[in-house]
C-alpha cells in the first residue's frame, strides 16, 4: 500500500494508476487520508464497489438491520430457501425466453 499527497498524485497521475496494480494508494490532503485509489479487476468488481456505497442500498441495509434487531428478521434457512426459489424462477423464465425468443406473459 502506497501513500501520497494530493499534489503528488496530481503531478503524476499516470504513475499512481500504474502503482495501484501493486495495491491501493491512499491519497492525503494536509496529512489526512481523503481518497483511496483501487484497481478494478473487472466490471463486476466495479459494480459491486459502487453498489456497496449506494445511498439507496445503505438505506435498505439500515432498515433491515433495524428490523433484525427488533426481532423481525427471518431465519437463515428460510432466507436461503427464498433465494433458491427466486434463482429457480429466474432461470425458468430465462429458459422460456431462450426457447422461443420472447418472454411468456
Amino acid at each position: 500500500m502506497k501513500v501520497a499527497s494530493q499534489k503528488e498524485v496530481a503531478a503524476d497521475f499516470a504513475q499512481y494508476v500504474k502503482a495501484i496494480k501493486q495495491g491501493p494508494v491512499i491519497v492525503t490532503s494536509k496529512g489526512k487520508p481523503v481518497v483511496v485509489l483501487l484497481r478494478s479487476g473487472s466490471e463486476d468488481d466495479l459494480e459491486r464497489l459502487l453498489k456497496g456505497h449506494s445511498p439507496e442500498l445503505q438505506s435498505i441495509l439500515h432498515a433491515a438491520r433495524k428490523r433484525f434487531r427488533e426481532g423481525r428478521g427471518i431465519p437463515h434457512e428460510k432466507f436461503w430457501k427464498e433465494v433458491e426459489a427466486e434463482k429457480t424462477r429466474k432461470s425458468s423464465k430465462r429458459r422460456r425466453t431462450e426457447k422461443n425468443g420472447r418472454t411468456k406473459r
